[in-house]
């Protein structure tokens, strides 16, 4: 009688490498099967004897059990198993051999799973482990909220592993190769284990895993753990020039070697990262969690520190830039684009989403930043989730100039081009530079010209007064001019005098030092002189030279 039957499970085979070709996870390495959600995979099991089994897929403390139904086609809305077909008997002793098709919805939660089946018989029930498949979200599923039509799009922003970061000025731009790395060995599960030490999973989690299915909560946590100034993140961002203890960003060329150090190191942050560094591993995590990702890089970026959407910038009289405002004004910024739907912000804002994991200002008490959806920043929708206004500030900031003498405004002026001058990134197939500018903001009065980017190479303020008009003009330099290992800019300053009497200015010139990321330092360069100027004339007093030194 069946009673008196026993079973056992004599072997598994998750069938790895047919499932993870159709799941396009091919070349991913994990120590588990690597899956697609939204999607069936094939798992052969030969058991001796069965009245009912069922699939128990675990994450922690949270679990799903899928009874194995025998007739039926994988659900693509909820988590099923089905039956396919009873094979071949290769051993000569199990009673049966079983084909299996698990199927996790569109919406299921990304991580590791312990994939368990439970057998029944009419005497006992036991469990047997199956092993673990790490489930990833899915591009290729119309139903997953980061769906991207094109195949072309799917390769260039999930499956590449190259690409170019764009850094130095709008009309200065040089671009570096980067290696993401997301196929190297070991790199996916560092990815996964950066999930796990999240502050949120750690806090609570059973709703972390929960929150998972969503790419926006997935975004928002990676943002942060790529930095390390809150949790146990990755890089610690130096810009002090001194990179003594560590590593000079500018010498990373891909990212595992720093995500294999942070791993290696029982997660202490690596030293040391910069913009361009943090956004280029963050591409690296995202991409292998199965999120189309690109890396973006934005030229005279504003950091907007006080939330006005406006860059204050004070000089006195003498032409010297004062340490008044804490807003500043990068040569570039590079952040990341990840394409997913916005169902929380309402119809209209799906597709590319900003998010920032160089630590620059707080969100919701975190260093991080985004996705603020770029369908909003171009609208100008501030009150959207999350951090609106101020991405909106780094591509679109006014930047107010206000000249001061002895605490008294002596003339104000506002520039509404200067800042998000070029907006970039890789363009897909290529290695050439693609200008996403105009998805960001209107052209009609914001945005430069290939002129005016090579023009503005060097800041150069014109303090305008009543009926006189103050323009400028840089030289095309010679090649070779100057001598070995220096530099030598040159411009002049056209004075035009619009009234009919004669005019006795006072000229003052003033070089400050400025990295690429904060306000000018110290003066190293200045000239002063008095011009005078005849009625309607126009003139240029001479010709500044400044020589710059390479060491």
């Amino acid at each position: 009688p069946a009673e008196t039957h026993t079973f056992s499970v004599r072997t598994i085979d998750l069938q790895q490498v047919q499932n993870q070709t159709r799941h396009k996870t091919d070349g991913l390495s994990s120590s588990t099967v690597v899956l697609r959600r939204g999607q069936a995979f094939t798992n052969s099991i030969f058991v001796l004897y069965s009245d009912t089994h069922s699939s128990l897929l675990s994450a922690g403390p949270v679990s799903v059990e899928v009874p194995v139904s025998r007739l039926g086609q994988p659900s693509l809305t909820q988590w099923s198993a089905v039956l396919e077909r009873r094979l071949p008997n290769p051993t000569g002793f199990a009673k049966r051999a079983l084909s299996v098709s698990l199927s996790s919805p569109a919406s299921a939660s990304i991580g590791v799973y312990t994939l368990q089946l439970r057998v029944e018989t009419r005497l006992n029930v036991k469990t047997h482990s199956l092993g673990q498949i790490t489930l990833l979200c899915n591009p290729w599923c119309q139903t997953d909220s980061v769906f991207l039509q094109s195949e072309d799009l799917r390769t260039e922003y999930v499956r590449s592993d190259i690409g170019l970061l764009f850094k130095g000025s709008p009309g200065n731009m040089v671009s570096r190769p980067w290696s993401f790395d997301q196929f190297e060995k070991g790199i996916l599960d560092i990815c996964m284990k950066l999930l796990q030490l999240s502050p949120q999973h750690q806090a609570d989690m059973r709703t972390d895993l929960q929150n998972r299915s969503n790419p926006v909560y997935i975004g928002r946590v990676i943002s942060a753990m790529v930095n390390s100034n809150d949790d146990k993140g990755v890089l610690m961002g130096n810009w002090s020039g001194d990179y003594s203890g560590g590593i000079n960003p500018s010498q990373w060329s891909g990212s595992a070697d720093i995500l294999k150090k942070w791993a290696e190191a029982q997660f202490r942050p690596v030293k040391y990262g910069q913009c361009w560094v943090f956004a280029a591993v963050m591409c690296t995590v995202m991409r292998a969690l199965g999120i189309p990702t690109r890396v973006i890089t934005n030229f005279n970026s504003a950091h907007d520190t006080d939330g006005n959407m406006v860059i204050e910038e004070y000089y006195n009289e003498m032409g010297k830039k004062l340490s008044m405002s804490k807003d500043s004004i990068w040569n570039f910024h590079v952040w990341v684009e990840s394409w997913m739907k916005r169902p929380d912000l309402g119809q209209g804002y799906d597709g590319w989403q900003v998010l920032d994991a160089t630590p620059q200002e707080k969100s919701a008490g975190m260093f991080r930043c985004g996705p603020a959806a770029v369908k909003a920043i171009y609208q100008k929708k501030v009150e959207a989730q999350y951090d609106v206004p101020f991405v909106y500030a780094e591509v679109n900031a006014d930047v107010r100039t206000i000249i001061i003498k002895d605490k008294k405004v002596l003339s104000t002026s506002i520039d509404k081009k200067r800042v998000g001058a070029l907006i970039s990134t890789k363009r897909p197939g290529s290695m050439l530079m693609q200008d996403v500018t105009s998805e960001y903001k209107t052209e009609k009065g914001k945005r430069k010209s290939d002129k005016e980017r090579e023009k503005h190479t060097v800041k150069i303020l014109l303090v305008s007064f009543k009926n006189l008009i103050l323009s400028h003009k840089l030289p095309s330099r010679a090649p070779g001019a100057g001598a070995p290992g220096v530099e030598n800019i040159s411009f002049n300053v056209i004075i035009t005098n619009n009234v009919a009497a004669p005019k006795l200015l006072k000229k003052h010139v003033n070089a400050q030092n400025k990295e690429y990321n904060r306000n000018p330092t110290g003066t190293f360069w200045e000239a002063h002189d008095d011009v005078k100027i005849a009625p309607n004339e126009s003139k240029s007093p001479a010709t500044c030279k400044i020589s710059l030194k390479c060491t």
